[in-house]
């Protein structure tokens, strides 16, 4: 999903748009050489090293990746949607606080 994820930083970089990633590898080290490999800019948080970290564990995640779209409010929105329905989803958002 890198490829995905770093075109829509880039095409979102001048909107209210954030894209924020909970990683489980085994240590901020690995997390920090993904981070330069996959050339992943936006905000990627180490979860404690296990796929049962704090985080993961607070958010109910049981299967990775697991997608959150929240909205400008803090509310969830929609769970798991990838590709062209991310990106459709993710303008409707935009949409919406353009409109308010």
């Amino acid at each position: 999903m890198y490829p995905h994820e770093r075109s829509l930083v880039e095409k979102l970089k001048d909107e209210p748009f954030t894209l924020v990633g909970v990683n489980s590898d085994d240590s901020p080290e690995t997390l920090a050489e993904a981070m330069e490999r996959e050339n992943i800019t936006w905000p990627s948080f180490f979860d404690g090293g296990s796929i049962y970290g704090p985080i993961a564990t607070k958010w109910n995640v049981y299967g990775w990746p697991t997608i959150y779209v929240i909205d400008h409010k803090g509310i969830i929105r929609y769970i798991n949607v990838r590709g062209e329905d991310m990106d459709r989803v993710v303008d409707t958002l935009l949409a919406e606080i353009k409109n308010r």
